[in-house]
């Protein structure tokens, strides 16, 4: 088949060499992208006198018709032409004779791919903004409902002190609330128009660049056609921010993991997010969480490819940069797939409020509020830190907790311990005491709570 591109070359390849330069096989997914790109371009190209708006009318009506052929299925998309931008000229062609070959005046596949996948993009941001909302309700809704859940609080995995399920929820529900931000910045610097800067130089006809812009939703037009073809960016930008959001997949999934084993029994996972074993019938796998953990080291590689790939270009366009399509596409597809999942899974998600509060008291996490409580006493706090170890000892000892040794044996320690200790060290009390803004206590929680519905106006 002779190339569209024929003239200075014959326009001639090897099919291996056709197959190794292809690119419809994955960039035909932005054939709608492509086809509102031309149509505008057509109305521009009118709108300036450059075609005749006869002409532009038909390329619109033909673009039309092919945007509906391909949506029905009427019209299979080749997958023999070099790419989508091709594919579409060649049938608008074959079609529309003569006034078909109008449509590229004025424009280079340079600019024309840099504004699909931008577009494709943009399109793509908004409906990982919206699963993403969606998963931050998720939680936020899982944290309302166990406000008051008393679990200990880890640093370095080790029992640190109490904090409720609901506050380490809300943990999570502020750094998606972060990604959601990120996600927005993001649209913000892709939201520009590289259509007109041609190749490389720009063009010796009379565009208006701006007219395609607004019609196509952007904010405004790259200011320099050098870099307006050879910029990627905004998808390195995107797959950045997209590996700091699975980055928090998969640190809730590490969790998760662990909360469910049998180990901990912090929670129970719905049977549709578990899987069994082939040959364990006892096993109840937290597979979804685990293949979330696994797909983070996927989106990081797509971002590392693409980064790789873009350090040593010279400007402007090399046929390198075809390369940034695929990686930013499985990436795109792998975290939307993610977030689906995620957010079935924590909405299904069970809390074991005793098995948590047991691993509280177990945990001496109240040792801290058993120290404080002499503090303020009158007690130095290393002399009431020694103590409260030395009373932590005697617990493992006798295989018991704090709250169930008798009041006698606090005296034997020291004088100061009187019966209001029990309410010092009640792991309730505890919790609520951190009245500081953004502590574990039920009121700070709701608060967190509060505004996080407030920012999504859920």
């Amino acid at each position: 088949m002779a190339k569209m591109w024929a003239g200075r070359t014959d326009g001639t390849t090897e099919k291996i060499a056709d197959d190794f330069n292809s690119s419809i096989r994955f960039d035909c997914r932005m054939y709608e992208q492509d086809i509102q790109g031309s149509m505008v371009h057509a109305a521009m190209l009118a709108y300036k006198g450059i075609i005749s708006q006869e002409d532009a009318d038909a390329l619109i009506g033909g673009l039309e018709e092919i945007l509906a052929d391909i949506q029905s299925g009427k019209l299979p998309i080749d997958m023999n032409c070099e790419d989508i931008h091709m594919f579409v000229e060649q049938v608008l062609t074959e079609r529309l004779g003569d006034v078909g070959k109008k449509l590229h005046t004025a424009r280079s596949r340079n600019d024309q791919v840099a504004l699909d996948i931008r577009m494709y993009l943009r399109k793509e941001i908004d409906e990982i903004t919206v699963l993403t909302t969606a998963l931050t309700g998720a939680v936020t809704r899982k944290a309302e409902e166990y406000k008051d859940a008393i679990m200990p609080g880890y640093t370095h995995l080790q029992r640190a002190q109490p904090i409720t399920f609901g506050h380490h929820l809300m943990a999570y529900a502020m750094m998606l609330l972060r990604d959601l931000q990120r996600l927005a910045d993001c649209r913000k610097r892709m939201n520009f128009s590289p259509i007109g800067c041609c190749a490389l130089a720009g063009t010796t006809y009379d565009t208006d660049r701006n007219f395609e812009a607004q019609r196509l939703g952007f904010d405004g037009i790259c200011l320099n056609s050098l870099d307006g073809v050879s910029d990627r960016d905004f998808c390195a930008e995107l797959m950045s921010d997209l590996s700091i959001l699975m980055m928090h997949l998969s640190r809730f999934s590490e969790e998760i993991i662990l909360w469910s084993s049998w180990e901990f029994k912090f929670v129970e996972l719905s049977d549709a997010y578990t899987t069994g074993s082939s040959i364990m019938p006892q096993k109840k796998n937290p597979d979804m969480a685990e293949l979330v953990r696994g797909k983070t080291g996927r989106v990081y590689g797509d971002l590392m490819a693409l980064l790789t790939t873009l350090k040593g270009l010279p400007l402007a366009y090399n046929k390198d940069m075809q390369e940034d399509k695929e990686s930013v596409f499985d990436a795109v597809d792998t975290v939307k797939m993610c977030l689906q999942v995620f957010t079935g899974m924590v909405a299904t998600m069970k809390a074991n409020r005793e098995n948590m509060l047991l691993a509280a008291q177990k945990g001496f996490i109240n040792a801290t509020d058993l120290a404080d409580y002499l503090v303020k006493k009158g007690l130095p706090f290393r002399s009431a830190y020694k103590i409260s170890g030395q009373l932590v000892a005697l617990c493992i000892q006798k295989n018991t907790v704090l709250e169930a040794l008798e009041p006698e044996t606090y005296r034997q320690y020291s004088p100061l311990f009187e019966e209001d200790l029990y309410q010092a060290i009640d792991l309730m009390v505890c919790v609520e005491k951190r009245i500081s803004q953004g502590g574990t206590s039920v009121a700070s929680v709701e608060a967190q709570i509060a505004y996080v519905k407030e920012a999504l106006s859920l």
